[in-house]
């Protein structure tokens, strides 16, 4: 993925999609469409041409809507995300968003990881890694967390909140500032993926197979 050096988002691009919440429609994005190339997607190109050597292969998700089984029938995605390695980076009207982790643990993956929370050694490796993620301020969160314990272990384990997670992602966000259109944007990506790093190797040996 090539292109010009990144140097943060211009304020037009979480304008462009707060009207793009406010019309979801072909009609706007038809007349914005310019804005969308040049000052939302344009720099996020910059951005995954530079974190792809450090972090790996990098997917820019398309801005179109899967509406095929929706009830809400909107075309376009109010956001512009993209994987980068094992992370993410999410851009709305609201928020800068990146994170890492496997948002979605399915079969044996999720058979795998609840068997190294449970274990002495592994489970408390991820206690410690969530502990510094939590304290160096990233939020690590679980999705779709069961309300009790799982199956074949008991409620007062003491990694309970750990096996009730069906994924488990470590992340970091920020409100819409003016600090988006310098370099400080691509410092606090850089420096969140790294952070992450901790949680994403315990994964990677521990569970392996899809990440987020």
């Amino acid at each position: 993925m090539t292109g010009s050096a990144f140097r943060g988002w211009p304020p037009t691009a979480p304008k462009f999609f707060a009207g793009l919440e406010v019309d979801n429609t072909k009609a706007y994005w038809r007349d914005h469409e310019g804005v969308y190339e040049r000052d939302v997607k344009a720099p996020m190109v910059a951005l995954l041409a530079d974190l792809t050597g450090e972090f790996g292969p990098v997917h820019l998700f398309r801005p179109y809507r899967d509406i095929r089984f929706s009830k809400d029938k909107s075309p376009y995605k109010t956001s512009v995300a993209a994987t980068v390695g094992s992370g993410y980076v999410q851009l709305t009207a609201h928020r800068l968003q990146v994170g890492a982790g496997f948002h979605q643990l399915a079969g044996e993956q999720l058979e795998r990881y609840r068997a190294a929370v449970g274990a002495e050694r592994t489970g408390r490796q991820l206690e410690g890694i969530v502990s510094a993620l939590r304290r160096a301020s990233l939020d690590v969160s679980g999705t779709d967390e069961l309300r009790t314990a799982p199956r074949g272990y008991a409620p007062d384990h003491p990694r309970i909140e750990l096996l009730r997670y069906k994924g488990i992602v470590a992340e970091r966000e920020w409100p819409i500032a003016p600090w988006l259109s310098t370099a400080t944007t691509k410092r606090r990506v850089v420096a969140t993926l790294r952070a992450t790093k901790p949680l994403v190797d315990w994964l990677d040996t521990n569970v392996g197979g899809a990440r987020v």
